[in-house]
């Protein structure tokens, strides 16, 4: 069966010259930022893709292109990237090819050859390759690393082993996924395997994964937790938490089940601020405006249950669709999400931002004055640059990085300062997005 959610995934932080000089302490924190973007676009005869990057001009916002770059991801169909806390290393999961030599991969027709290629940062941003790594399962789609920088856990669609869904997800699990986690070596970045402390497989040794539920979609990890979201449209979606070590790693299975989320088309699951958010491509119907999107906002509460925020679910912007990413601005005041429309449209169309505020007496989400705001077309990624006035978002479908300034007033996201729209060209399609800051 082709699971659509993945495979659609694979396709996969007017501004004037008075604020701009008006804001000084926040850009004197930062010498440079460094913003890295992974590429579906070939670098080589062996089908690698690449990853571009860009120093970031924390006057203006504008990205100057890194010299040598952009460079071979070590693999083919990159995605996801990780950057650890300090810049020193970056890591890209290249999630491979399938039979035909395609980026969709299913549990039906596998991608091979996926690897984490780790890369050092030099002091003027070049990457250079180090080692090559493995995930335990199959479809590696998605890669997060925790606060510390200690620890890089991986989502892989498909188990090695159905016989072991089972054993850490109940007598009725057939099939699952599964989470790869990595301890990282502080001096060399090198990943080692941190194995399943809780559950053995059928043999009595111990796995090298952590099973989830089947079809996962995105998974992340807050406030002592990995929570992963799995499901399909004719089955439901839900959420299922591991409890998570600081110390060395280990997800545990606590008291806490698979927990129905009520929607059956969800695209991810975000964290800011304390708070857990889903995006989900299900319709909702306010106040006689139905939107084609919504967000489901959560706190955490008792062995990882999520518990649902005051007021409910929030409404998309009704002009656009395929929520992707959310982002919790640095002061923690407003909410962007970004829509990915149609994954074929270059023209823009149902992409963009959509900005939301946040009450600070109730956490609840109105939407910002001016939204949507632009993008580039099929947005797959957003962040705020490190001294955190711009937000770029790298975009699929007309393969560029587009440039936004927060209003530090109102929030409204405007374009860059001197420019009608500031879209930095990339060679080929984007795919996923990091960014790094250094002090002086």
């Amino acid at each position: 069966m082709k699971f659509t959610k993945f495979g659609k995934t694979l396709l996969m932080s007017a501004l004037s010259a008075g604020v701009v000089l008006g804001i000084t302490s926040c850009v004197q924190s930062y010498s440079v930022g460094y913003l890295y973007v992974t590429g579906t676009a070939t670098a080589q005869s062996s089908g690698n893709g690449i990853i571009s990057g860009f120093k970031i001009d924390h006057n203006k916002g504008e990205l100057l292109p890194i010299n040598g770059l952009p460079i071979s991801s070590g693999g083919a169909n990159p995605g996801r990237a990780v950057m650890l806390t300090g810049g020193r290393f970056l890591y890209v999961l290249n999630q491979g090819v399938n039979s035909s030599g395609g980026s969709t991969c299913t549990t039906a027709d596998p991608c091979q050859n996926a690897n984490i290629t780790q890369f050092s940062i030099g002091g003027n941003g070049v990457l250079a390759p180090q080692q090559t790594f493995y995930t335990q399962g199959i479809n590696p789609f998605r890669m997060i690393g925790d606060a510390s920088g200690n620890f890089i856990y991986v989502l892989d669609h498909d188990s090695p082993s159905n016989a072991s869904c089972s054993l850490a997800l109940g007598p009725n699990a057939t099939s699952c996924g599964d989470i790869t986690a990595f301890k990282v070596d502080q001096n060399t970045g090198r990943l080692s395997l941190v194995v399943n402390a809780q559950v053995t497989s059928a043999s009595g040794t111990a796995l090298s994964y952590f099973p989830v539920p089947a079809n996962p979609i995105d998974f992340n990890l807050v406030s002592g937790y990995i929570l992963t979201v799995s499901g399909t449209p004719a089955t439901g979606d839900e959420a299922f938490p591991y409890t998570y070590n600081a110390a060395n790693g280990q997800l545990t299975v606590n008291q806490n089940s698979t927990q129905p989320l009520n929607i059956a088309q969800a695209t991810a699951i975000m964290s800011g601020g304390g708070y857990v958010y889903v995006l989900t491509n299900d319709p909702i119907t306010v106040n006689n405006v139905t939107s084609p999107s919504q967000i489901l906002p959560f706190t955490i509460g008792s062995n990882g249950a999520l518990q649902s925020q005051t007021g409910g679910a929030v409404p998309g912007a009704s002009s656009l669709s395929n929520p992707i990413v959310l982002l919790v601005e640095n002061k923690g005041k407003w909410v962007y999400v970004a829509n990915q429309g149609n994954n074929q449209d270059k023209n823009n169309t149902q992409s963009g931002i959509a900005g939301y505020v946040i009450d600070p007496a109730t956490h609840q989400l109105t939407t910002l004055p001016g939204s949507p705001f632009g993008s580039g077309a099929g947005p797959q990624c957003m962040l705020e640059d490190p001294s955190n006035q711009f937000i770029y978002t790298a975009n699929f479908n007309d393969s560029t990085v587009t440039g936004r300034v927060i209003d530090q007033n109102s929030g409204v996201l405007n374009n860059l300062p001197g420019t009608a729209n500031r879209n930095y060209p990339l060679n080929g399609p984007a795919a996923w997005c990091v960014v790094t800051g250094r002090t002086s």
